[in-house]
């Protein structure tokens, strides 16, 4: 199986040849503060190689370093000195690695929980969010690789 990932801009593209390990969501503080969320998600990427730039990296402790792409400041790789693990959301096909497990529960927020229980809001398509949201022209690099971007 080939996966392949990036960031929102892509400026930093990769591609992973082998498989994936088990994916899971850490809930640590520094996987909170490192992707923004309440928890973050990643896979073992084996094979991963980088097909267009490569990542900036933040030291975020002294056995991690966290990769980003430098130009829109997406969360890429997370490196213990092991196998890169990849965020889960980078996946040009994130399906693929549904989490398994769950790590660092010490951390974890007490209302993570229950978020599936929270009410859904709906738009219509002439409501003014469902027009807004259909007027949105996306600049992010597609879920695939392209020879240059942007196009």
């Amino acid at each position: 199986m080939t996966l392949s990932g990036g960031c929102q801009c892509g400026a930093v593209l990769y591609r992973i040849s082998g498989s994936l390990g088990n994916a899971g969501v850490c809930h640590c503080r520094m996987c909170q503060k490192a992707f923004g969320a309440f928890y973050g998600p990643l896979v073992t990427g084996h094979g991963l190689i980088w097909t267009r730039g490569e990542p900036a990296w933040f030291q975020s402790s002294n056995k991690v370093r966290r990769g980003f792409c430098a130009a829109c400041g997406t969360p890429l790789i997370y490196d213990a000195g092991k196998e890169l693990e990849v965020a889960i959301g980078t996946l040009d096909d994130p399906a693929q690695a549904a989490p398994v497990l769950q790590l660092n529960l010490a951390d974890k927020l007490p209302f993570v929980d229950g978020l599936h229980a929270l009410p859904v809001r709906e738009f219509t398509a002439d409501s003014p969010a469902g027009q807004f949201m259909s007027s949105i022209e996306s600049r992010q690099h597609p879920d695939h690789d392209t020879e240059s971007w942007p196009q």
